[in-house]
């Protein structure tokens, strides 16, 4: 299934029950942000090797699961009510983190791009 079709499927969601009046980029934002708190509630006491075998205990990842896609369908509905075209936002943000983090001073390093030398 495409991006746009899982896009789809939640504008329809959301106009089946009349919700599209409270899917305001204001409440989007809220309520994408509250769902990033939950899963960040998951991760938060793991140590780095739990936080890679976060799915290898079956309810743990279905939380998980469910959080990444409450993240990511709010994520989607804000830019379909904003208009903004997901791909060319990426690549272009990509193309920017090419210039701020360029290979040859950033390879390997969690350095924030103003620190870099």
């Amino acid at each position: 299934m495409a991006i746009s079709d899982v896009q789809q499927a939640l504008r329809e969601f959301a106009a089946q029950r009349d919700w599209e009046q409270f899917h305001t980029p204001k409440n989007l934002v809220m309520a994408l942000a509250a769902e990033v708190g939950e899963l960040v509630d998951i991760f938060q006491w793991l140590t780095p090797d739990e936080s890679m075998t976060v799915l290898s205990e079956a309810g743990r990842a279905e939380h998980v699961r469910d959080e990444i896609a409450d993240v990511f369908g709010y994520l989607l509905r804000l830019c379909d009510v904003l208009g903004v075209d997901r791909e060319s936002a990426i690549f272009d943000k990509i193309i920017k983190n090419a210039v701020k983090y360029p290979p040859e001073s950033s390879k390997g390093s969690a350095a924030k791009y103003t620190d870099l030398l």
